[in-house]
């Protein structure tokens, strides 16, 4: 302004005149682009990556058929594997070494895909990371052992249960109150479980109640563990590569230590040494293959949803039931069959619960009114 005191621009103070030889000045204001602005970590909020495949160049059909074909392929060859590696002559007292290999190559997984992403801080706590450890310890460690007492059909069922715990504790913990729909479905997953467990008693010649105990303490520890993981990432902004490297890292440490105070990881990496495939090489192809299915179960929900998701897991689960059945002998009992369908109709109730106002179902005086007036029509036209 004191170099050119005669400019148009500045001869009144605080005005601005845009007329220069009939042109007009614009001000261009340019915002950065979402992924200029984005940590890379929350990119995957639109752009949905699996394995390296960015699903949402896909269509929707494509999309629904390649998670779901992911679910079923990986998951049943991890139960296939599972129950494979049980049934190796003397390695039914060595689930918590199962999961202690588990645990390893599930950190070495996680490290791998932290190292494909840029951002690689650790964001969540490790207080938060010690308990989460624990809870997930406690969720693998009890269902892997279990199957050294437990047909894997019924470890299954008892997985699909979830529910039962998730509510007994919202009642005396948080004090909660649940509606008809909810306490049905309860009550229809305890009955087929118990129904499904006096059946596996009555014809499995090597039941043990001990099983029916660890599987019910982990599902009591994985019905805790999602809602504390959803909390810690939501709140922390968390990556799913953070969380399993972490969380799992952080569990090989505690199921090492405790391996080691029982005496327990010499007697297993004896017996494993001498069967190296059947189980070094199973529990790798078992553990690659659940890290796989999992990430295709979180695409499922990211982009479906938790309500298909949820019907392609029960679907998923009654299929290894089926599988079990057929690739390894067992005894089987129609008892089974009521029982699994049982639980599977407290499945679609809790789920019904939770979408109640995207799935209507027709009540019975609606279909009696409907019947009426179609009854009402047909004496009409016999009528006319």
């Amino acid at each position: 302004q004191t170099e050119d005191n005669n400019s148009t621009e500045c001869s009144e103070p605080g005005t601005m005149d845009l007329k220069f030889t009939s042109s007009r000045k614009y001000i261009s204001i340019s915002v950065p682009s979402k992924s200029q602005t984005m940590s890379p970590h929350i990119k995957s909020v639109d752009d949905v990556v699996v394995l390296g495949i960015n699903l949402s160049k896909f269509s929707k059909p494509a999309q629904f058929f390649i998670c779901v074909s992911g679910v079923f392929m990986f998951y049943l060859i991890y139960g296939y594997l599972q129950e494979l590696i049980f049934s190796v002559e003397g390695f039914k007292p060595f689930g918590w070494y199962l999961t202690l290999v588990q645990f390893g190559f599930y950190s070495i997984f996680g490290l791998i895909e932290l190292q494909l992403i840029q951002d690689k801080r650790r964001r969540i706590p490790g207080k938060t990371y010690m308990i989460i450890a624990f809870l997930t310890v406690g969720t693998m460690g009890l269902s892997n052992t279990s199957l050294g007492y437990l047909n894997y059909p019924t470890q299954v069922i008892f997985k699909c249960c979830k529910l039962i715990p998730v509510m007994i504790g919202g009642v005396f913990i948080q004090g909660k109150r649940y509606n008809i729909v909810d306490v049905s479905a309860a009550l229809c997953m305890s009955l087929g479980l118990i129904w499904f467990t006096l059946a596996d008693s009555t014809v499995a010649p090597n039941f043990n109640l001990t099983g029916v105990v660890l599987i019910s303490l982990a599902l009591c520890a994985d019905a805790v563990i999602g809602n504390v993981q959803e909390k810690a990432m939501k709140l922390h902004n968390g990556s799913n590569s953070e969380m399993v490297l972490y969380s799992y890292s952080i569990g090989f440490v505690y199921i090492l230590f405790g391996l080691t105070c029982t005496s327990g990881l010499s007697p297993a990496v004896t017996f494993c040494s001498k069967h190296p495939v059947q189980t070094y090489g199973y529990a790798f192809l078992f553990s690659l293959t659940g890290y796989f299915g999992i990430s295709f179960v979180l695409a499922l929900i990211k982009i479906f949803g938790a309500l298909l998701a949820v019907t392609v897991t029960t679907g998923r689960k009654a299929m290894s039931i089926v599988l079990s059945f057929l690739f390894f002998a067992k005894p089987f009992t129609l008892q089974y069959v009521w029982s699994g369908l049982l639980v599977v109709l407290g499945i679609f109730l809790n789920v019904y619960s939770k979408n109640m106002d995207k799935i209507k179902l027709p009540s019975l005086l609606g279909l009696w009114k409907k019947s009426m007036e179609e009854r009402k029509s047909r004496t009409l036209s016999q009528t006319v």
